[in-house]
């Protein structure tokens, strides 16, 4: 029923802002381009918050719109050219080379060796489990997507839960398992918060703030996302340690995850391929800015292009994801055309859909309007400004998924507050727009682990809304702190 209402509403939003007669529709400077700017960015909002179609059928809407109304000029040439550049974005470029070398470590199972490691050097005493199984989760979450993360660590948190129920006599701990469950979603989703390319939004808010004329580097962004994940991650494991002490339990011998440990056998060959490709590519994004520095001079000179942090952070992801499908161990390769069809491709066109929305709303002259409108907030507390932002992307965030959350939240922000408190406040709604807690549609990993059976919703909003209030604060708090300092 939502979705059909949801349908509706985003087609007659879309009608009545592109044919009503308003302001709109009679700027001085872009006509009625405006309205129609308004119009289709309404359809798509409530296309996505509603899920009234999937959300990357939804992010098309521009390739058939633009063109068709002309948004962005008075020209089908110049709307084509526009809308397509959206979608070839170079964050685009390196999502999908992230995403590629996802896959391999996917393949090879190193991220699952990774995680039980951590775990098993953290400890098996109920608290360190715990702790353990949201610390792996979340290290996994900032180079892996979320959603496949949580997928990946689900059935070892439930191994788990079996040893442990096993040794107290069958009994079912609905409060532990409950705490290990939502460590599993919560760690995923504030792993994510850490690198760039730890999830959809980050790699959007690093999109749109280069298009409005901000850099961000792959380091830039690791100084700011990191440390918030340090400084969440045990916020979120002391309010899961008061569900789970309810139940009185022993420690798992340390066995268990050597067993799973074992299931894995010896280090392959290609894992070690896989990780030595992987910290390569990391250490290039993080030194990025230099190495970009020392070969702009001649790109230019020889292409007349500009490189940008996208362009050098991109061209670097998609050649380790090549070198990958090119590298060959025991006649094998590394990276297997067929372990690409996990990747969610889908979620590259979402990321364009965001930058085409964007596009539209500046290209169009709506952001210009849209900015007069909401004079209101440049009136509060400078701080106050970053406060609600962060608040109002974290409610929207609990009941629409975090990628679609952000592609709005960028575009309203933007003009929103502020000048110069712009790049913080949209860094503060970015890191936000994963701490979804309190329902399971917040987030994929949400609800995920919602089909393990341990976890209530009640208690699943208690604990959630009392971490989406801290999210708030802690993410406004740390970008007013950090960001000026970074950026």
């Amino acid at each position: 029923m939502t979705r059909r209402v949801g349908l509706v509403l985003g087609a007659l939003a879309f009608l009545l802002l592109a044919f009503l007669d308003t302001p709109l529709r009679h700027d001085p400077e872009f006509g009625a381009r405006p309205a129609l700017a308004a119009a289709v960015a309404a359809l798509m909002a409530i296309w996505w918050l509603t899920e009234a179609l999937p959300i990357y059928v939804t992010a098309c809407v521009p390739l058939l719109a633009y063109p068709l109304i002309r948004v962005l000029g008075p020209t089908v040439s110049e709307n084509v050219r526009g809308t397509v550049g959206a979608y070839i974005d170079p964050y685009i470029f390196l999502f999908a080379g992230g995403m590629g070398i996802a896959a391999a470590m996917q393949r090879w199972d190193l991220h699952r060796r990774i995680a039980l490691g951590i775990m098993a050097t953290i400890g098996t005493r109920p608290e360190r489990l715990l702790a353990g199984c949201l610390v792996a989760t979340a290290a996994i979450s900032m180079w892996i997507s979320n959603t496949a993360t949580a997928a990946m660590m689900l059935p070892i948190g439930l191994a788990l839960l079996a040893q442990i129920e096993a040794r107290h006599g069958g009994r079912r701990l609905q409060h532990f398992g409950m705490a290990l469950m939502l460590a599993i979603a919560y760690g995923a989703n504030v792993g994510g918060i850490g690198t760039k390319i730890g999830t959809a939004p980050n790699a959007q808010f690093a999109g749109f703030a280069e298009r409005i004329g901000i850099e961000v580097s792959f380091l830039q962004f690791l100084a700011v996302g990191f440390p918030f994940v340090l400084m969440f991650l045990p916020v979120v494991f002391a309010a899961l340690w008061r569900i789970a002490r309810r139940d009185s339990i022993e420690g798992v011998p340390t066995s268990v995850i050597h067993e799973e440990l074992a299931r894995l056998g010896l280090r392959k060959r290609e894992e070690s391929i896989v990780f030595a490709v992987f910290v390569a590519t990391a250490l290039l994004w993080i030194f990025s800015k230099p190495l970009r520095e020392g070969l702009a001079p001649l790109v230019e000179s020889t292409f007349a292009w500009k490189l940008t942090s996208a362009h050098f952070e991109g061209g670097v992801a998609v050649l380790a994801a090549l070198v990958l499908l090119a590298w060959r161990s025991r006649r094998k390769a590394v990276l297997a055309p067929r372990s690409l069809r996990t990747v969610p491709w889908e979620t590259l066109l979402l990321l364009g859909g965001g930058f085409a929305m964007a596009a539209g709303i500046q290209g169009s002259g709506l952001s210009a309007w849209i900015a007069g409108q909401l004079a209101v907030v440049r009136s509060f507390a400078p701080f106050g400004q970053v406060l609600l932002a962060s608040l109002a992307t974290v409610g929207l965030s609990a009941v629409a998924s975090n990628t679609a959350t952000i592609a709005v939240m960028l575009v309203v922000l933007k003009d929103a507050v502020a000048p110069h408190l712009r790049t913080t406040t949209l860094f503060a709604a970015t890191l936000a727009a994963s701490c979804g807690f309190a329902l399971p549609v917040g987030t994929p990993p949400n609800a995920i682990v919602f089909g393990s059976g341990y976890i209530s919703i009640p208690r699943m909003a208690r604990t959630g809304v009392v971490l989406d209030l801290c999210a708030a604060l802690l993410a406004a708090g740390w970008c007013w702190v950090i960001v000026r300092a970074v950026l």
